[in-house]
């Protein structure tokens, strides 16, 4: 496919969920977590079991401080002994906390063992350095988990600068994590896409601070429902950006 806009001097470039196939379509793992679990979950569905949980958790994350993203494990203990409590108080059975640690530690297990470089993603990054883009990894999340990731995935030297939130003190959408990545590859907002999917941390700062935003929707669900974000820029994968070659 042919890019429209000249490519740019640099790229700062999202990790899960645009490079990585790591956090996306969560009711899909809850149910299949709480499926391998439904003899203790019993008399409850397992789907329902599911749906509460995913619920708690997305409104957990609607709110919660930037801190708990160092603290995944944690955060999943809470986030299912919160929905364990939603069930109790609809009038279901009083499921245990041990179960609920349980349940989440193998949600996190789960997870790490679904996880996948998106097709494609390894050869256009390739392509971008070789064409001389200069290249930053931009990633929120705890330094050992995502550090390990990086290292997992061969993605360390694929980037001229590698930034992990738990590493530098500071993560998307906080204007420093763009300001520090620009710096370090000698660039300027002008000079720069950024791509993700996140629409806060890809657009909505990148774009006050004149960045080019591009917004990765994986699955094509397209923007949220009165959504009034809008990207410069909607991709499904990252090879839709590399130049035909002829």
């Amino acid at each position: 496919m042919t890019v429209s806009k000249p490519l740019p001097r640099a790229m700062l470039i999202d990790m899960d969920d645009t490079i990585l196939s790591a956090y996306g379509r969560p009711e899909i793992a809850w149910n299949t977590i709480a499926k391998e679990f439904a003899d203790e979950l019993a008399p409850l569905p397992p789907e329902l079991v599911a749906t509460t949980v995913l619920a708690f958790a997305r409104n957990f994350w609607a709110n919660a401080e930037a801190a708990w993203r160092m603290k995944l494990a944690e955060a999943r203990h809470l986030t299912v002994k919160g929905g364990f409590a939603a069930l109790a108080a609809a009038g279901h059975r009083a499921l245990p906390d041990d179960l609920a640690v349980r349940l989440a530690d193998r949600f996190t297990a789960y997870r790490e063992e679904e996880m996948f470089v998106f097709p494609g993603a390894h050869e256009a990054i390739d392509r971008f350095k070789t064409l001389g883009i200069k290249l930053a990894l931009v990633t929120n999340g705890a330094a050992d988990m995502q550090r390990a990731k990086v290292e997992r995935f061969e993605l360390a030297h694929r980037f001229d600068h590698i930034q992990i939130e738990g590493e530098h003190g500071f993560g998307k959408p906080e204007e420093r994590a763009y300001l520090h990545a620009m710096e370090a590859l000698g660039v300027t907002p002008a000079d720069t896409w950024m791509i993700g999917d996140n629409l806060e941390w890809e657009v909505v700062t990148p774009q006050r601070l004149g960045i080019y935003a591009i917004w990765i929707d994986v699955h094509g669900d397209g923007l949220p429902e009165g959504s009034t974000v809008r990207p410069d820029r909607i991709i499904r994968s990252l090879t839709e950006l590399v130049p035909d070659r002829t």
